[in-house]
């Protein structure tokens, strides 16, 4: 019985058109991309940066260009637990979150230094985020960083922008928490009722002067209107007493310029009796009989 082979041509024919269709969809499937709104691609060709291209679609060549997306949206990250000593050596712990941006002219900076965020904000933000925390703190007393809680903040911020130089921007830093230590949180509290009770008593203090102060000007004026009032009464003994001794003087001095009116003031007086009895050689009263 003979043995019957397949020609190899006849296998390779079937596998061309395979291989040719395969081909095409990788050319047209891998010639075209798209950057989303909020992103920018950075354009590579066998690995070398030739471009970047802005959002929605673009071409490339198939198995060469290669496109690498960077978020140009803002991203915050947050530090929990930092640890810091203040001026007054009180110990703290720091929460503190950092808000960034990657500027869209930057971001084949970004993946020519870093290949991408994550590792440009651990080389970048994650290393110089703890320092200037503690060091800014370290200028404040414990005290003072809570008075001053936004200069503090504004330092903070200045400092952290400072250090960070390189295809970021800084938007803005959140110092969301400042936790001091349970006994310097208790001084802190003890301190602050003591200066309650102190400012209470003061105030306490200050209304007893204002009512001393009031009773005393109520009594002055209580005082001035009796003495007004005397003097008043005074005047009025005065001027009235000056009246009827000004009256007596000018009838005595009428009497004693006119005699007749002085026997005719006897007269009107006389009730027209004579007295029952009279000693020898003596006058009647009430006139005189020597009178010519």
């Amino acid at each position: 019985m003979a043995t019957q082979f397949k020609s190899p041509s006849l296998g390779l024919g079937k596998v061309i058109p395979v291989l040719v269709v395969l081909a095409l969809v990788i050319v047209v499937y891998g010639s075209w991309f798209t950057v989303d709104q909020g992103e920018r691609g950075v354009h590579l060709r066998n690995g070398k940066i030739i471009g970047t291209a802005e959002p929605g679609m673009g071409f490339k060549m198939p198995l060469f260009d290669k496109i690498v997306k960077i978020s140009t949206q803002t991203h915050t990250v947050s530090y929990e637990h930092l640890q810091a000593y203040s001026r007054d050596q009180q110990p703290a712990t720091i929460k503190v979150s950092v808000t960034f941006r990657v500027p869209e002219a930057q971001v084949a900076e970004v993946y020519a230094h870093f290949k991408n965020i994550d590792s440009m904000v651990n080389r970048l933000v994650d290393r110089a985020v703890p320092t200037q925390v503690e060091n800014t703190f370290g200028r404040y007393t414990a005290i003072s960083a809570v008075q001053e809680r936004v200069q503090f903040v504004m330092d903070v911020t200045q400092a952290i922008k400072d250090a960070v130089q390189g295809p970021i921007e800084i938007s803005s830093v959140q110092v969301e928490n400042i936790d001091f230590s349970n006994a310097y949180e208790k001084s802190v509290e003890d301190r602050m009722r003591a200066e309650v009770e102190v400012q209470t008593q003061k105030q306490n203090l200050e209304k007893e002067r204002v009512s001393a102060q009031i009773a005393v000007t109520k009594a002055q004026a209580e005082a001035d209107s009796q003495l007004a009032r005397a003097k008043a009464e005074a005047e009025a003994i005065r001027i009235k007493g000056e009246a009827e001794a000004a009256a007596i003087k000018s009838r005595a001095e009428a009497l004693a310029q006119n005699k007749n009116l002085i026997e005719l003031t006897k007269a009107e007086k006389w009730n027209g009796k004579l007295p029952d009895t009279m000693l020898p050689n003596s006058t009647l009263p009430f006139f005189d009989t020597t009178h010519k």
